[in-house]
Formats: C-alpha cells, structure tokens, sequence
C-alpha cells in the first residue's frame, strides 16, 4: 500500500528541513534585535475561539471537528485570537507594552495553490499596550528587518501602507451609516482583483442607487491612488465636512505625518508606499494596515498587519490596544527561490574520523565525545572500511578536516589532522585535543 501525503501539507526532508530553519533562524535573530519574546500556544484550539474573533462564516475555513470529549474544536488558522486569550489572562502582570513573538505552523482548510497551502509556517509579531503611531512604526520596520534579513532590497519588495480611519472619516462624510461602511470596505478590499465593475456592483449592492454607488466610486478611485500626505488633504478638501469630521481629519493627517517621520527615522522610508487600495478584509482592523508584496506587485502579499485596538477586549475583557503582524513561509520561499537568496552553505561536518582498526576505534569514539560535548560536528564510519573509502567519503561529504587514527598515531599519541581543502597534514599532541581544534577553526576563519 502506497500513502501519499494530504493535500496541502508538505514534508520536509533534510534539505527542506534545513532551508526552512534558515527562515526560522532569520525571522528569530531580527525579533530579538527588537527585544521581542518568544511565545507558543496550542495548534488545537476551541472552536469558539475563532467564531467569536471572525463570526460563523469562518468555519469553511478551518480544520475542525468534534473531540471524544464532545467539544467544537479547530487547528489554528492564524494565532491573533490564541494571543488575545493568552494576554488577557496574565494582563493585570504583563509589563508595557507587551512585545511577544511566535513561529509556527498554521492550517486552513482550503483549495491549495501556488502561494496558499493547507499547512504553512507563520511569523507572528504583536506590539500591545501601546496606543501611539510609535507602536505602528516599530512593527513595520520590524516587518522590513525580517524581510532584508534575506538580502532582499526595495527593488525585491515594497511595503504597501494604509488606513481603515481613513476610510471611514471618508465614508462618514458621504452620509453612510456604520452597517454600510463595514460592507463597503468589504468591497474595496476586493477591488484591487475584482476590477472596477464588479466594485461598482458591490457598491450598488449597498446603496441601491446607480448615481451614487458611481459617485462613492469615483471617491473611492481618488483615495485609492493617493500616494503622499499632500494628496491626501486635497481628496478631503472635495466634501463638505462638518467641524467635528474636519478635526478628526486633522488630528488623523497629523497620526499620518508622525507614522511616516518614524518610519524615516528607523530608515525604512524607502520600502514604503502609501497606498489606500489595501483595507486588509478582516473587521477587527482599527487604524493603520499594511501589506508587503513583491515590489512589481505580481502574486500574493508576503505579510499582512495593523493595529487591532479592540479585538483582546472582545475576546477577553482587557482594553488593549495592539498592532501586529503575519508573515507566511509559503510565499516567501517562492520569492527567494525567484531572487536567488536561497543558497544556504551546506550542513557540514567539523570533523571525520578515519579510522584503522578496533583498537584505533576505542581512541577515536573517545575524541568523538570529547569533540561533540564541546559542540563540533564528528562522524566516523560505523563499520570497518578502508582507508581509501573512508577518504573517498569524507571528501563527499564536504568535511574540512579528517583526524586520521592509524596505530602509528596510537602509539606516538598524536593527532594527525589532513586540510581536506588544501590536502596538507599537521601532528598535534592528543593530550590537547580541544585546543588544537580551536586553533584550527580560527586558522580556518581567518583564511
């Protein structure tokens, strides 16, 4: 019987396995560059969990089931609502602003396809307790750090910056009521892909007049090509605004000047373009979002975020603000496959053992130990084999350096050591095995 595996999901051989902890490794150092720290939470989750955060429609999404115990649960798609729960519970004892972390994998019941899997690891950042734009900038730098860990430039990769107050201070001077608002931005979270009739439909859905879903249109195209403060302020020069929108206009245009002097500051200016096409479809987004893509715009957002003040509210009773963002592995990996970053040294070992025989063996095994509990990587053949294969195999291997036991080196008590690389052989007393293999290892750096 043949088992192939599940749709969806992937199995990592060692090469794989290696490149995705080469991510992992990436996406960790720039977290703690940061100060953040690393948290975990179950992968099974209550159902409940996920259906108070989305609503019901959520559940054709997911991985759920019933347990023997009789409870609705789900494999976690996202890791917001395990964080909210997490953070509400210890709240009153966590320090501000609490900085936290995780990598891990993530499923989502659905149709698997270049740059969207059923099984994918996940990067989650979240700054919460902290209400200023200064929270919104750290996170968005954060989120460049962790893509120029890889080599990748603003010629690779763009951040697409946007504001759901935005576009809700514009939907509120058209007149239109919450209910309608939050359908609304349904529609334009789509209208990047959908194209301008089916956004004209959708918006006709809503207000069920011709005229003014056109009219709301042609608001929505001015914003959405917005691409710097200055145009910002003429798109809302066009209505007549109450005195109380107009201050909140105001106050928000000045959250905008200070979000992007941060961002200058932390020298991520030029990977970010102001664009209001992107809504992020999630309701529980309450200010700034931001999407990363690749810098033509072509396939699938790399990560997606923004500030979500009261979702841990909803969730769990605590008021806290937060932003945050997700970084999946599935599009990445695609991305540094098509830029060439992906050409990771091969894992080698420090030291191969070649050994002559049972008694050579019993002086090898012992140095093998010495040299592993000090952290070097040994192999040695499992077998006895000759000379010659042993040295054919550790040149395949990619060894730097062979230790050679021979009874001639048993009987001096030496340690003949050849340079795979540069095929000379120096001796070295045994008595200081540790020592002569940090001398090599620095030899070896410095060349």
């Amino acid at each position: 019987m043949k088992f192939d595996t599940l749709p969806g999901f992937r199995e990592f051989y060692p090469q794989e396995c290696r490149r995705r902890n080469f991510i992992f490794d990436n996406w960790r150092r720039v977290a703690k560059a940061f100060n953040f720290k690393e948290y975990d939470s179950p992968v099974l989750e209550p159902l409940e969990l996920y259906v108070e955060k989305s609503g019901e429609e959520i559940v054709g999404q997911l991985f759920n089931f019933e347990d023997r115990g009789g409870r609705a649960v789900a494999l976690r798609p996202e890791m917001t609502p395990s964080l909210a729960r997490l953070v509400g519970a210890k709240a009153n004892s966590l320090k501000r602003p609490i900085k936290w972390f995780s990598i891990g994998e993530h499923y989502r019941y659905e149709r698997p396809q270049k740059g969207r899997l059923r099984a994918f690891n996940q990067f989650n950042v979240d700054l919460l307790g902290e209400p200023s734009v200064s929270a919104d900038a750290e996170l968005i730098a954060l989120l460049a750090e962790s893509l120029k860990a890889f080599e990748l430039t603003n010629s690779d990769f763009m951040i697409r910056l946007s504001d759901r107050t935005v576009w809700i201070l514009l939907l509120s001077a058209q007149g239109l009521s919450e209910t309608q608002t939050h359908s609304i931005l349904g529609v334009i979270d789509k209208m990047e892909r959908a194209g301008r009739d089916a956004t004209l439909s959708g918006l006709l859905k809503v207000l069920n007049s011709d005229s003014a879903a056109e009219d709301l249109l042609q608001g929505i195209e001015a914003l959405a090509k917005v691409r710097d403060l200055a145009q910002l302020k003429e798109v809302f020069k066009s209505f007549d605004l109450s005195s109380d929108l107009q201050e909140q206009i105001e106050n928000r245009l000045k959250d905008w000047a200070d979000l992007l002097e941060g961002l200058r500051l932390r020298g991520v200016e030029p990977f970010i373009q102001i664009d209001f096409s992107i809504v992020r479809g999630l309701a529980y987004y309450t200010g700034f979002v931001f999407e990363a893509f690749e810098a033509s715009g072509a396939g699938r957002a790399l990560a997606g975020g923004g500030r979500y003040n009261d979702l841990v509210k909803k969730l769990c009773g605590q008021d806290l603000p937060a932003v945050g963002f997700a970084i999946g592995d599935v599009t990445l990996v695609d991305l540094l496959e098509e830029k060439g970053r992906l050409a990771i040294p091969e894992d080698v070992p420090d030291f191969i053992m070649i050994i002559g025989g049972e008694a050579e063996r019993a002086v090898a095994l012992s140095d093998a130990a010495v040299l592993r509990s000090s952290g070097y990587q040994v192999e040695y053949p499992l077998k006895d084999i000759g000379f010659g294969k042993q040295f054919k195999e550790a040149d395949q291997k990619g060894a730097r350096f062979a230790i050679i036991y021979g009874s001639d080196e048993i009987e001096k008590n030496i340690l003949k050591v050849r340079d795979l690389q540069q095929g000379t052989e120096t001796d070295y007393p045994r008595t200081n095995l540790l020592e002569f293999a940090e001398i090599l290892f620095e030899d070896g750096e410095d060349a």
